[in-house]
């Protein structure tokens, strides 16, 4: 991480995200996953880790009601369900997340 740049800044820019994804529901996490190869999900992930790791309380559905800016059961419950192509467009990125993962540590 490039420690030139302020917390202050790098958590003004997360809250940005968050209020673009809230207002971006119409974008299934399956697809951000299969494009981008995360979603929400590990976005909430990520934020408790990082609340564990500074010694905050914060159990993974805190952390999804946080992102999703309400509870994970709501947003799901309008969610369609995944399509085979969805799903293997998911897996691929997935794939390509642990290649990049394990060629970043050589």
């Amino acid at each position: 991480m490039d420690k030139d740049i302020p917390d202050a800044i790098e958590a003004a820019a997360f809250r940005r995200l968050l209020r673009h994804l809230r207002a971006r529901d119409d974008v299934a996490n399956i697809t951000l996953m299969g494009e981008a190869g995360f979603c929400r999900n590990c976005l909430a992930d990520w934020l408790a880790e990082a609340a564990a790791e500074a010694g905050v309380p914060m159990d993974r559905e805190a952390a999804r009601t946080h992102v999703y800016g309400e509870p994970y059961a709501a947003f799901k419950a309008r969610q369609p369900e995944a399509t085979a192509e969805q799903i293997a467009r998911m897996e691929a990125s997935l794939a390509e997340n642990r290649k990049r993962r394990t060629n970043a540590h050589d």
